[in-house]
């Protein structure tokens, strides 16, 4: 497939699903709830995997997860976690399919305490992206003192697969970090 345009060195030119996620999603500030949980979920299920794994993978997880319906995943039942299991269009990782469903749990109480994750995830940064002038992909961090603090306190609210590493991740994807490098066309593009 040919591209005219710079994009980041992560991309695969060759996977259609991954370009337009980096050209349309990656760095852009997101504010949907339904997104916001699913990326966590998904960034978690990534542990240990390539992202393009998880990212050809999200509409199996969509139709698998009831589209990220928090109240209908938190009641997920031993029967709902066998058929999860079982479905070959995610990844079949016990640990991880218990997380998304205590990720529900805690994202419920959460909605309760601060009205969601727009509101949380936003105020650990005033409201507005992080926008880094990285020249290349190695001066990119892995995690930073932020994600961090994410970490940690998504974590002490019960969150699940939320280590630094995984919500740096996060926070690129949602975009509260745009971290496209310098020569990539998306570098410095305001979004609405």
């Amino acid at each position: 497939m040919k591209n005219e345009k710079t994009r980041c060195g992560w991309v695969n030119l060759n996977n259609p699903i991954y370009v337009s996620y980096h050209d349309e999603e990656w760095g852009v500030p997101c504010h949907d709830e339904t997104r916001l949980f699913e990326m966590l979920n998904l960034e978690g299920a990534q542990a240990g995997l390539s992202w393009e794994t998880v990212l050809n993978k999200r509409e199996s997880y969509r139709a698998a997860f009831d589209n990220w319906d928090a109240r209908k995943i938190a009641r997920y039942d031993e029967r709902k976690v066998a058929e999860l299991l079982a479905n070959p269009g995610i990844v079949r990782n016990r640990l991880k399919v218990a997380a998304a469903i205590t990720n529900a749990r805690s994202y419920l109480t959460l909605c309760d305490e601060v009205g969601g994750l727009d509101p949380y995830l936003w105020g650990f940064v005033g409201g507005k992206p992080v926008r880094n002038t990285w020249k290349s992909l190695s001066e990119c961090p892995a995690k930073t003192p932020l994600s961090d603090a994410l970490s940690k306190d998504l974590a002490k609210r019960g969150f699940k697969f939320v280590g630094s590493t995984i919500i740096y991740a996060y926070m690129q994807g949602i975009g509260m970090v745009d971290d496209h490098v310098q020569d990539c066309h998306r570098h410095g593009r305001k979004h609405a």
